[in-house]
């Protein structure tokens, strides 16, 4: 299940050291790089609690083998994606059915884990479970850089084969026992959800291009929001609902996710920005860029381990509010460094900002986990894993327009003040932010003649531009966990654990998207 899991951890973050290679090989837009990246967590944000269920109706085994085969199948057409005005298309397009295979496996794969292990020993199953595959994340960054500056930067997607298939035979060797469960597979709610948490996250995304006066923008926004409240209230009558949410009248529960939100439009998107930043204003290799990261790995796995501490001693409140302050603050100081365009000068504020997001996501996704009594540890999970994955959406679209707007405005008053028309000006400000790229020897993506070659003279400044327009992002995090702060001074506290009665424990594992049965099975060996 490690092996299974760890394809779709990794994917969250290697893409995002290739996307300046992507951009200049295949021609994409900034918007279309973006969603090659949203289209991924989209798609498991939306798909994750239908995966769950259809491991409760079909075994979680066969599930897992399918998600699997579908991911790796999704990962080699978008290693194969041919250039062209189709190629945005093909990978956005491949990104998703990808997202859509991780939102099939995992849920399954935690399905096999509560199934396999007896209640006594779960919890430290689950601890190593989510632990390993946490740290997994970190290595996206750095396999992507190595394969992107040694090979191709096809090879981030097809690196996922080998792991697929050790994935599949070792699941095979198992011999894990699949037992379907009766009931109903709400399919109402699943498309619901889909359809909110897409037009949504689609409004945010194209702000930059329809701009946010645009009714556009609006109606997506507005009206996929409207759609999950549909959900939320249609949920509450359907008899088998595809996500319980009777867990959320438990305030604890509530407060864990609403930290979760918020870190998350910061935690996953920060990946992307970074990198990108680093390949453009600071002129690094992507695996320098990978390296860049490392800092804020640094602060993040010492920090989890501490926040794992402290919530064992004190509960998940106090890990909670110190790293929403840890991580705002790094954040903030983050972004006020950004424009000394000096990697080794910035790792200090990197790995503060990576210490806030470890002391956060750990305990809040382990008090989450506790705190549910009548529905199951896959639905809890589920729940909280859809917020994540949405949030981490969210926050690429919101935080991609930013950057484009804030990059192209800073563009026109460069080139303006170089003796450009407002015209001629804004026509290559748009190109240059809707690039990605802005390497000091790549070929500025408009103008010809005497516009290039005052494009290119101006390459530097725009390196700086772009550095600026990246400090409206860095501080938009910042205030994300401020925000996020707010809703840990309202978390009661305690330990989720406690609350639990013993009979919980047992059915906690039967039912829901975790679940593949109740038995009690012999610890293993």
């Amino acid at each position: 299940m490690m092996f299974a899991v760890a394809m779709t951890f990794i994917d969250q973050t290697i893409v995002s050291i290739a996307a300046p290679d992507i951009v200049r090989e295949l021609g994409l837009t900034s918007s279309g790089m973006q969603w090659v990246v949203n289209a991924y967590l989209l798609a498991l944000a939306a798909f994750f609690a239908l995966g769950g269920r259809l491991a409760d109706l079909y075994g979680p085994r066969r599930v897992v083998m399918i998600g699997t085969l579908v991911f790796v199948v999704a990962s080699v057409l978008c290693g194969c994606v041919p250039s062209g005005d189709f190629a945005q298309t093909w990978l956005i397009v491949f990104r998703g059915v990808q997202g859509f295979g991780a939102a099939l496996l995992f849920p399954a794969a935690l399905a096999v884990v509560v199934a396999v292990f007896p209640v006594e020993r779960r919890g430290r199953a689950l601890a190593l479970f989510f632990g390993i595959s946490g740290a997994l994340t970190a290595i996206g960054p750095l396999l992507g850089g190595w394969l992107t500056a040694s090979w191709t930067w096809r090879a981030v997607f097809w690196v996922n084969v080998p792991v697929a298939v050790v994935a599949l035979v070792l699941t095979l060797f198992a011999h894990i026992a699949d037992r379907p469960r009766s009931g109903t597979l709400d399919w109402r709610g699943a498309v619901l959800i889909a359809v909110g948490m897409g037009l949504s996250v689609l409004g945010f995304q194209q702000a930059w291009s329809w701009g946010w006066a645009s009714a556009a923008t609006w109606l997506c926004v507005v009206g996929g929001l409207a759609v999950l409240f549909v959900f939320v209230r249609y949920e509450q009558r359907v008899a088998h609902p595809l996500v319980d949410l009777r867990v959320f009248k438990d305030k604890a529960f509530s407060m864990d996710v609403a930290v979760l939100f918020f870190a998350m439009l910061a935690f996953v998107p920060v990946f992307f920005f970074s990198s990108v930043y680093a390949q453009v204003s600071l002129s690094a290799s992507p695996n320098q860029a990978a390296l860049f990261l490392l800092y804020f790995f640094a602060g993040f796995a010492l920090a989890s381990q501490w926040g794992g501490r402290i919530l064992d001693k004190k509960g998940a409140r106090p890990a909670l509010k110190v790293g929403c302050v840890v991580g705002a603050v790094g954040f903030a100081l983050w972004a006020n460094n950004l424009t000394n365009l000096s990697m080794h000068d910035q790792w200090p504020y990197a790995a503060m900002a990576g210490a806030g997001i470890g002391f956060i996501l750990a305990p809040a996704s382990t008090d989450a986990v506790n705190r549910a009594i009548g529905p199951s540890y896959g639905e809890v999970t589920g729940i909280t894993q859809t917020v994540r994955n949405y949030a981490a959406s969210v926050g690429m679209a919101v935080f991609g327009t930013v950057l484009t707007r804030v990059m192209a405005d800073n563009v026109v008053d460069t080139l303006r003040a170089r003796g450009f028309s407002s015209d001629v000006a804004h026509d290559v400000a748009r190109g240059i932010s809707e690039s990605v790229s802005g390497h000091g020897d790549s070929t500025p993506p408009t103008g010809t003649g005497q516009v290039a070659e005052a494009t290119r003279d101006a390459m530097q400044a725009i390196q700086m531009d772009f550095a600026q327009a990246n400090q409206w992002v860095f501080y938009g995090m910042a205030i994300a966990l401020a925000v996020g702060y707010l809703f840990a001074l309202r978390h009661p506290g305690g330990h989720g654990a406690a609350t639990r009665r013993p009979e919980d424990a047992g059915a906690a594992a039967g039912s829901g998207a975790g679940a593949a049965g109740t038995r009690k099975r012999p610890p293993a060996g």
